[in-house]
């Protein structure tokens, strides 16, 4: 794994802990940016309604890699995305470098 890259993470990872109080791994990431993209606030979601933001994080960061497009707000304010293309099969930790990468994207943006 690339030193820069890593650094990058890890300064993120801890800007979030910091910012939130709690431990930032790739998954409370991704739920903290499916809420921040259902743009409703904190509040306490329902287990189906918190891998629907998981969801929508995963489609919302790899959008940019050309892999979904944004559709628009459903009539509850949900937002949609149709997979354009199919991600390659990936090793888990390829699937987690692609992860961090496209979060490290997101908050850069």
């Amino acid at each position: 794994m690339d030193y820069e890259f890593e650094m990058r993470w890890q300064s993120l990872v801890k800007e979030l802990e910091r910012d939130f109080g709690m431990p930032a791994d790739v998954q409370a990431i991704l739920y903290l940016i499916g809420v921040q993209e259902l743009g409703k606030g904190f509040k306490k979601f329902k287990k189906d309604d918190k891998v629907n933001l998981m969801h929508i994080a995963i489609c919302r960061i790899l959008e940019p890699y050309g892999y979904y497009q944004y559709e628009g707000i459903d009539a509850e304010g949900w937002p949609h995305y149709t997979a354009i293309k199919k991600l390659p099969p990936l090793e888990s930790d390829q699937q987690q470098q692609l992860m961090k990468s496209a979060i490290l994207d997101y908050f850069t943006e």
